[in-house]
């Protein structure tokens, strides 16, 4: 019979629920007289008045209950939300019932000015207490019941953390006791809450108890619920639970909890992104959903790590259209079937048809502007989020041209289709291998932050540039790799046992770079709060422990030596950048950012993409280091450097270079060079190249030789094609002091002619240039050589 009744009350649903209070309302009206009246009370005076003061309560406060969602809950386990709500809607039932019975007290024919005026105060009182105690006893019955039937069989867990969330997770756990899992006590840090009973199992002590506890209490399991606290404390439990030989789960930080609704399926092994957990972010999401709100948003790279992130958050601030731009068909396909099932849920909760986002997906290379224009012709996009990037450090090392033509081209295209169509926010995600790059992908990413800063300095639009370390997870990156390497048995190879990186999980990144688009005015670089730069070595120990194995034991660890490129310690500032704190503590910016971009980045950006196009891992170098001072290539010191492998090159500047640094050994040697001369041959566009005389003169500076005895020898029909260039590129290279040497003089244009020996001496030939002339003349060619300084 007992149980019958416990098993009526736990069962009952909310319609019987609005029954039970239809008594309660019924009845409180006469109860509340009852008590106001106290020996005196008596029924007859006041029957007319108190039926329609009763009619009146009840009424209200259904209305009142039913419109606010009163009847929606599952009071099997209600909260102590349930009763802030409970008490919410009776206090606002309980005013207006005061107001209409003020109104109707003063209608004589109906009695109600024979009722005390405290009557809508005790009625509201009363139907507080009688409707909570209806609802708060069935999860005390509930409790009882399983009480009775509980067999304490399964898994003995202790539960690190007695806050909110470990809370919640025992309360769940004795709802549940199918699951196998049984609580049996508390480990808190919080001395107030030593020798406390929560939730019925007590608190036995901070973390250093776990130990004792686990063999006092023959502990199978223990359970971190601090989803909120930093990574280190999270390795220090870990470290402990291994010492004591009892396996670890926990939840997951506080923003992967979604909507804050903690559920059993959310505790989790220890992962490596526990243990280098921060404090949660706070960012300003009203002003970023401001910001996106209704507004057409293009995300670069939409398929990577951090473009698929970004996607899902810029989702929840409502844009009116997204577009994901991607090269790998399947990543991005991936997330937008992510997305769309995120639309379809919106459709189906009743969410109006203009809040909801459009997807659209794109399949295309931002290195080709044709198909950028189409893009950006059809959608017009508002807000751009470039994400899109070559990041591979070792491979971007192996193929520059890549790394130039994706990271460089691929920019200047994207910023160069966001001016013509008046997008206003352009954010850019750089690295923080830009800052004094060492190797061709950070000096890349540096280049494309220029033209961001460039573009926004030029226009004054809001243009930034986001810049941060590493991220946890991301396809290729170290974590994976040591995992993979794991899962095969080891070894763990890692390049120097000193190697130090700094970390950021990809939730956290994405929320800093939409925090920056808030911030930014325009022409920034925002540099985000990375903390301390995490041991590789360091990761790779943890890593393994997590997996069930002993470092040295299961699996090894080598030690392969850096690789090209590669630097020991990641920077965090370049020289000449000023920074300063902005109005969110993780966040710095470089406000002079632009004011330091060099005016020829233009110019240099357009020959760098062009020795790309040939393959000219040389000239990019050298293109490199002249807009880049701070680039110094790093890589082992018997390895070939890059350049030695390039081939068709345009101008084979590292030939060039090369017989300069002979030539400067052989003038040092001999103190006459008079006879030592070397010969250049070019061809049109190698002489029209735009950089050709700033790279010369850099050649002959960095080698320390007399530019006279360097002889460039052009074909007439390169200076034919274009006179007015051919007369300017004359005067810079004049200016070096190198010789110059045609093909076919007679058969220049009169007044290039004429222009050329304006610019140079006489061009009056000795004995020895009759002589090659008279030789030229049998072989159909003629060539003179032109003196090109002063001697």
């Amino acid at each position: 019979m007992n149980r019958l009744f416990l098993n009526l009350l736990t069962g009952l649903k909310n319609r019987k629920f609005l029954i039970c209070d239809l008594i309660i309302f019924l009845i409180t009206p006469i109860l509340a007289l009852a008590i106001r009246l106290d020996d005196d009370f008596t029924v007859e005076p006041y029957k007319y008045g108190l039926l329609v003061a009763t009619l009146m309560f009840l009424a209200v406060k259904i209305t009142v209950f039913a419109q606010w969602g009163f009847y929606k809950h599952y009071w099997r386990y209600a909260t102590i939300d349930e009763l802030e709500h409970m008490v919410m809607l009776t206090v606002g039932a309980t005013v207006l019932q005061t107001i209409v019975f003020k109104m109707l007290f003063y209608v004589s024919d109906l009695g109600v000015d024979r009722l005390p005026r405290s009557l809508p105060l005790l009625d509201g009182i009363l139907s507080l207490l009688l409707v909570a105690a209806s609802r708060f006893s069935i999860p005390a019955l509930a409790r009882l019941r399983q009480g009775r039937k509980k067999s304490y069989k399964g898994d003995r867990v202790l539960i690190v953390g007695a806050g909110s969330a470990g809370i919640s997770l025992v309360q769940k756990m004795q709802h549940s006791p199918s699951l196998g899992i049984y609580p049996v006590a508390f480990i808190d840090d919080d001395p107030k809450k030593f020798n406390l009973n929560i939730c019925r199992i007590p608190v036995l002590g901070d973390r250093y108890k776990i130990p004792e506890v686990v063999r006092s209490m023959h502990i199978s399991k223990v359970i971190i619920a601090m989803p909120t606290v930093p990574g280190r404390d999270i390795r220090e439990i870990v470290e402990i639970c291994q010492s004591a030989g009892v396996g670890t789960s926990t939840l997951p930080p506080i923003n992967e909890i979604l909507n804050g609704d903690l559920k059993m399926n959310s505790v989790r092994d220890v992962q490596i992104e526990d243990l280098l957990r921060r404090e949660p972010i706070q960012t300003e999401v009203d002003k970023i959903s401001r910001l996106l709100k209704g507004k057409t948003v293009l995300i670069t790279g939409g398929g990577g790590s951090i473009g698929s992130e970004l996607c899902r958050q810029i989702f929840k601030c409502r844009p009116a259209e997204m577009i994901l731009i991607g090269h790998g068909e399947n990543s991005v396909f991936n997330i937008q079937q992510e997305l769309q099932q995120l639309v379809e849920e919106l459709k189906h909760n009743g969410e109006k048809q203009q809040e909801i986002p459009r997807i659209t997906a794109s399949i295309a290379d931002i290195r080709f502007s044709s198909r950028l224009k189409y893009i950006f012709e059809k959608y017009r996009p508002e807000i751009i989020f470039h994400a899109a990037a070559h990041k591979h450090v070792p491979m971007m090392e192996l193929n520059p041209p890549e790394a130039i033509t994706n990271n460089v081209r691929g920019t200047k295209n994207l910023v160069d289709m966001a001016l013509q169509y008046n997008a206003q926010h352009f954010v850019m995600i750089s690295t923080d291998k830009a800052v004094n790059p060492t190797n061709i992908m950070g000096a890349s990413k540096r280049i494309a932050e220029m033209m961001v800063l460039r573009a926004a300095q030029k226009t004054g639009r809001q243009f930034v540039v986001t810049r941060f370390g590493n991220v946890l997870g991301s396809r290729g990156s170290v974590v994976p790799t040591f995992k993979r390497q794991i899962a095969e048995g080891g070894p763990i190879t890692i390049t120097h046992p000193d190697i130090t990186r700094f970390f950021m999980t990809i939730p956290e990144a994405v929320q800093l770079v939409l925090q920056a688009a808030v911030l930014g005015k325009g022409g920034e670089v925002f540099m985000f709060n990375m903390g301390q730069p995490v041991k590789i070595l360091d990761l790779a120990k943890d890593l393994i422990r997590l997996s069930g194995y002993e470092v040295g034991k299961d699996i090894d660890i080598v030690f392969t030596g850096l690789r090209p490129g590669e630097k020991l310690y990641e920077e965090l500032f370049i020289e000449g950048e000023k920074y300063d704190p902005t109005q969110h503590e993780k966040i710095m910016t470089v406000a002079n950012a632009a004011g330091i971009v060099p005016e020829i980045v233009d110019f240099k950006v357009d020959a760098l993409c062009a020795a790309a196009d040939k393959n000219d891992t040389y000239s990019i170098v050298f293109l490199l280091k002249q807009l880049l001072p701070e680039y110094k290539p790093n890589r082992p010191a018997d390895e070939p450097a890059l350049e030695e492998t390039s081939s068709n090159l345009s101008v084979n500047w590292r030939l060039l270079y090369e017989a300069c640094r002979q030539m400067q050994l052989w003038q040092h040697e001999s103190s006459n060079d008079a006879g030592i001369t070397v010969d250049v041959n070019l061809t049109s566009e190698q002489f029209f190249q735009p950089d050709f005389a700033a790279q010369l003169r850099q050649i002959i500076q960095e080698t320390n030789i007399n530019p006279a005895c360097l002889r460039l020898v052009i074909p007439e029909d390169a200076l034919a094609q274009n006179p007015s260039f051919a007369t300017i590129a004359y005067a810079q290279i004049k200016r070096l002091g190198v010789q110059l040497k045609l093909d076919n003089w007679d058969k220049l244009i009169p007044s290039l002619v004429s222009s050329l020996i304006a610019l140079s001496p006489s061009p009056k030939m000795n004995d020895r240039e009759s002589d090659e002339i008279n030789h030229s003349e049998s072989t159909g060619i003629k060539e003179v050589e032109i003196p090109m300084a002063e001697k």
